[in-house]
């Protein structure tokens, strides 16, 4: 009996192996090993066109958080904060519908919040240029109102209130924000609303039985039951908001370029991989200083040591 179990496990171990053999293999190959190279590079300079000796140095990550560029990360920072915070106030409304909704509509949202993944990024970010534009669908609504408010006041003697203005949306922080928004809305909608629909609707009859508000129940209830929700959502928004490249690059102007703008230059243009790839485990170690933050707030929550 003893042979047969031990023979047994070691069947599971190998076919375990066998399952986990050539995934590990394309981990270390094609992920693991080029971030090993990438790392070692920001310990170099460049010695050539070409050729990067690697020494050990650590001027790249010196020359990171000079003034010139930890003010773009700072930057940076800001705009991916602010990106999170308008995702939470938007989302948190749009995940307690669905949460609430009638099984056939709850579908059919969760379908709608999903879609725009199926879709390539390049192609909404364009999609949002031909909105923001001088000659957008913003501008050219806008310009309706204008002319017809124009011809309102003409029509009961009033001054016109003469030729409209376009309004600059493009090539700015506005419209950065608004594209990163944009972007990573549905980041933070989805572990919201895997959140909000695990919650005990009990509670939420029993605190308005007792006389609560609709407002006070999700600020006093709701809420606080969603922290890890909301803690999942942030993190998940935040970090690719602050690593974002393209949308900044094709919405932004000159004062609107984010880290990963600056990383890119360095690789392409500047062809400065040390500097570049200091640059980018810089923006790594804050990836990972987020993930223990939310690590170490999920575990002192109710919901994680029950």
């Amino acid at each position: 009996m003893e042979g047969s179990m031990e023979q047994s496990w070691k069947q599971a171990k190998a076919v375990f192996a066998a399952a986990l053999g050539p995934p590990l293999v394309w981990l270390v190959l094609f992920f693991l090993a080029p971030m090993a190279i990438v790392w070692a590079y920001s310990f170099g300079h460049n010695a050539g066109l070409t050729e990067i000796e690697i020494t050990g140095t650590f001027h790249n990550y010196a020359r990171a958080i000079e003034p010139l560029y930890l003010k773009i990360f700072l930057k940076s920072v800001w705009v991916a904060a602010l990106t999170t915070a308008l995702c939470l106030v938007a989302g948190f409304p749009v995940a307690l519908a669905i949460t609430f909704a009638s099984d056939k509509t709850k579908a059919w949202l969760l379908l709608l919040v999903m879609l725009p993944f199926w879709t390539n990024l390049l192609i909404r970010t364009y999609a949002l240029i031909a909105v923001l534009r001088t000659e957008g669908y913003v501008n050219q609504g806008l310009e309706w109102l204008w002319n017809g408010g124009s011809g309102l006041a003409a029509l009961v003697g009033l001054q016109p209130l003469g030729d409209f203005q376009p309004l600059e949306l493009l090539h700015n922080n506005f419209a950065v924000i608004l594209g990163l928004v944009y972007v990573h809305l549905p980041f933070m909608v989805l572990p919201l609303y895997s959140a909000l629909d695990r919650l005990d609707k009990s509670l939420l009859e029993a605190s308005l039985d007792l006389g609560t508000g609709h407002l006070r129940t999700i600020f006093k209830v709701v809420v606080p039951l969603a922290i890890p929700g909301i803690a999942s959502g942030v993190l998940i928004t935040f970090i690719p908001a602050l690593g974002a490249y393209l949308t900044p690059d094709l919405l932004g102007g000159p004062d609107s370029q984010m880290i990963a703008n600056i990383i890119e230059r360095q690789f392409k243009r500047a062809n400065d991989w040390p500097f570049g790839a200091a640059m980018s485990f810089l923006l790594m170690y804050l990836t990972f200083i987020a993930i223990a933050i939310q690590a170490v707030l999920s575990k002192k929550t109710p919901e994680a040591k029950g």
